[in-house]
């Protein structure tokens, strides 16, 4: 029972399901905040300090919010930091990363196509090209914090497509995609740790022994959640995205990347605008309905023959290929999940083949060879409700053709 395939596909499922979690708290505060602060308005009555109010009604009872820029009179006793939500949201998503990416390199991380790397080769790329990409962000950022800012953000857009190109040039479709995402949550949870948080103490320091604090890190810390609130949209969109071919499998994939970052600030553009009671500028749908088009445009690839796809496999699906069993799986799962994960699926009903995983070739078997053992070899899950009745005696030879490459 305790094979490596079943503990690591539960501490993956275990590790997801926080990621998921901490990152639905993390968003769900972002826009809350953002929305209050765009939502705030001034009033003759407020307290020395304030800069604005807002009174809300949730949960059966009236909140009363005020916002003071630097820091009220007096310390309150009862401060709520907002940090953990963001700081286990990258831990966990970077522990993902390692059970996935790194410790599935050959399957996920590699493409011999694309750049032929050694397992330590593409993990220090990815952990270095993380490190250097904030590094650059930061930099910009100090540098040009009294620059206009809409100027600011078209310099890191440049910076950012040259980091889409980069992953696309390095790593394979699904990875490099999901890189980036990982790149731009490190800058998000980076700014929260390495910049907002670290300010906020020193104004809450100068409060606690008597200086007057000062309004420049107030400043510093808004052009950070400023642009964490931009960046929220794609990250997601990033990391739903190894789910989905069209938007990885295509030699366009830095493009359709790039693009997605656009329409994540057309869309927080609107919502923006409406909180802050400034316009309600509609022109941003048809605007994101245009990008995603060039998208959807821009994500057909050109196919592959199956001798490519084989030779083009990395070594460790190349010995699944290989196998004295793989013959017989390769009908087995061709005759019993084809009908559903094919190009064009022919089961009733099914439009696209599940979660993006086509399983007609001998290279598609043999790439998915982990998720078609845990699937059917070890549980039941697939086919679902057993449509088309896949044999115990094919589940059994699912099993022995795994176990054989992998335990020798």
């Amino acid at each position: 029972m305790f094979e490596l395939a079943i503990i690591g596909a539960w501490a993956e499922f275990a590790v997801r399901w926080l990621h998921v979690i901490t990152a639905m708290a993390w968003i769900g505060s972002s826009f809350y905040f953002i929305a209050l602060d765009l939502g705030l308005r001034k009033s003759p009555h407020l307290p020395e300090g304030a800069h604005g109010e807002e009174w809300q009604v949730h949960g059966g009872g009236f909140y009363h919010i005020q916002k003071y820029l630097v820091a009220p009179a007096q310390m309150p006793e009862h401060l709520i930091w907002f940090k953990w939500e963001s700081y286990t949201t990258w831990l966990s998503g970077f522990a993902l990363m390692v059970l996935v990416y790194y410790l599935g390199a050959e399957f996920y991380l590699i493409d011999p196509n694309v750049m032929d790397l050694a397992v330590w080769q593409a993990v220090a790329l990815s952990v270095g090209s993380l490190a250097f990409g904030w590094l650059i962000y930061d930099q910009i950022c100090k540098r040009f914090v009294n620059a206009n800012q809409t100027l600011v953000m078209v310099a890191l857009f440049v910076v950012l497509v040259g980091m889409a190109y980069f992953y696309t040039s390095v790593f394979s479709g699904r990875a490099s995609l999901l890189h980036l995402g990982a790149w731009t949550a490190t800058i998000m949870s980076a700014n929260v740790f390495m910049i907002i948080m670290p300010n906020q103490r020193v104004v809450v320091k100068d409060l606690q022994e008597g200086r007057k604090p000062d309004p420049k890190y107030g400043k510093i810390a808004k052009q950070r959640s400023t642009h964490n609130n931009y960046l929220t949209l794609p990250v997601i969109f990033l990391m739903l995205s190894n789910h989905y071919p069209l938007a990885f499998g295509t030699e366009y994939a830095w493009i359709i990347a790039s693009l997605v970052f656009l329409m994540g600030v057309t869309i927080r553009h609107y919502f923006n605008s409406n909180h802050a009671g400034t316009g309600n500028p509609t022109w941003t749908w048809a605007v994101t309905a245009v990008i995603f088009i060039l998208i959807m445009w821009l994500s057909v690839a050109p196919k592959q023959s199956a001798e490519e796809e084989l030779a083009a496999l990395p070594p460790a699906a190349q010995r699944f290929a290989q196998s004295e069993h793989f013959e017989e799986v390769y009908y087995a799962v061709a005759g019993r999940c084809s009908m559903c994960h094919a190009e064009e699926p022919g089961y009733p009903g099914i439009n696209w083949a599940p979660r993006g995983l086509v399983l007609e070739t001998e290279a598609q078997i043999a790439r998915a060879a982990q998720q078609i053992y845990l699937q059917s070899g070890r549980s039941n899950a697939m086919p679902p409700a057993n449509a088309s009745w896949m044999e115990d005696e094919e589940r059994a030879l699912i099993r022995r053709w795994y176990q054989s490459v992998t335990q020798g």
